[in-house]
C-alpha cells in the first residue's frame, strides 16, 4: 500500500518538476546573459549558467538613465496602492457580506459590472476625469485609478471568503461589548490572512508591472515608474543584452520579495480549527 502511494506521488511529481524546469530555464538564461560581459548579441548556443560572476551589468543598469529613481517611484506607488486596495476591498467585502443597508445589492452589482469592462476602454474617461480634477501628472491621480481598478475584483472574492467565516465569533464579540470595527479588525482580518496574502501579491504585481496608465498619466520624467523606464532603457541600449537583462532582473526582485514575505499567509485549512466548540 505504501509503495502504491509512493508511486502515485512520483507520477504526480514528475510533470510538476518538468513544468518547474521549463519555467526556470528562461530565468537562468536571462541571469547567465546578465552576467556575461559585453553581451552585444544573444549568446549562442544558449547558456544557462554564467561562466563567471560578473555583476557590473547590474551596477551599470542601476546607475544608468535614473533607473534607481524610477525603481523607487514604482516601489512607493505599488506599496501605497497595495495597502489601500486591501483596506478598501476588505472593508467593502465585510460590509457586503455582514451588513444590511439600502442599495447594497445594486452597489455590489455595479462592482461586478465594472469588472467586465476592459481597462483600456476606461483609459480616456479616466484621463479626462483626472484632468478635470487637476490630478494629471500626480501620484494621487495614478493611485486613484489603480485603486479603482483593483478594489472591485478583490471585494468580490473577499466577500465570498467572508461569507464562509462563522458568525458565532462575531456574536461573541458583540456580547462582550464590541462593535463592527472590533469585529473587522480582530476577527475578520486575522482569519482572512491567507486570502489577504494572496491578493496582496496580485495587487502589488499588477501595479508594479502596469505600463499604459502610468505612461498616459505621468508626464514629468522624474515621476516615471519602472515599466516606462524599462521601455526607454531597452530603446537606448538596444544591443546590450547583458545590461537589458540585468535591468529586467532588478525589476523582478520586489515581486519575489513580497511573494516570499506573503507565502506564510498562503495556507489552506486549519485557520479556524479549535475556535468553535460544538
Amino acid at each position: 500500500m505504501i509503495k502504491k502511494k509512493s508511486m502515485g506521488r512520483l507520477i504526480c511529481y514528475i510533470p510538476l518538476i518538468g513544468f518547474a524546469i521549463m519555467a526556470l530555464v528562461p530565468f537562468l538564461y536571462m541571469l547567465a546573459t546578465a552576467m556575461t560581459p559585453k553581451a552585444y548579441s544573444m549568446p549562442y548556443p544558449p547558456i544557462l549558467f554564467p561562466e563567471e560572476l560578473y555583476f557590473d551589468n547590474f551596477l551599470d543598469a542601476w546607475k544608468a538613465n535614473h533607473f534607481s529613481r524610477y525603481f523607487l517611484n514604482s516601489l512607493m506607488v505599488s506599496a501605497v496602492a497595495t495597502v489601500l486596495i486591501l483596506f478598501v476591498s476588505s472593508a467593502g467585502a465585510y460590509a457586503f457580506s455582514r451588513m444590511t443597508f439600502p442599495g447594497r445589492d445594486v452597489l455590489f452589482y455595479l462592482y461586478l459590472f465594472s469588472m467586465m469592462v476592459p481597462t483600456t476602454t476606461n483609459l480616456i474617461p479616466q484621463f479626462l476625469m483626472m484632468r478635470n480634477l487637476h490630478l494629471v501628472d500626480t501620484y494621487v491621480g495614478l493611485l486613484l485609478i489603480y485603486i479603482g481598478i483593483g478594489v472591485p475584483s478583490n471585494t468580490f472574492f473577499l466577500r465570498n471568503f467572508f461569507l464562509n467565516l462563522p458568525k458565532e465569533l462575531e456574536e461573541a464579540v458583540m456580547i462582550d461589548g464590541g462593535n463592527r470595527w472590533h469585529i473587522y479588525t480582530r476577527i475578520i482580518l486575522p482569519l482572512s490572512r491567507p486570502a489577504l496574502g494572496t491578493f496582496a501579491i496580485l495587487a502589488f504585481s499588477n501595479v508594479w508591472d502596469e505600463f499604459l496608465i502610468a505612461l498616459t498619466m505621468i508626464k514629468t520624467p522624474d515621476k516615471r515608474t519602472l515599466p516606462i523606464a524599462l521601455r526607454l532603457f531597452q530603446g537606448q541600449h538596444r544591443n546590450d543584452w547583458g545590461l537589458i537583462f540585468a535591468a529586467s532582473l532588478i525589476a523582478v526582485v520586489p515581486v519575489l520579495i513580497i511573494y516570499i514575505v506573503m507565502q506564510k499567509k498562503l495556507i489552506r485549512g486549519g485557520t479556524m480549527s479549535g475556535m468553535l466548540k460544538e
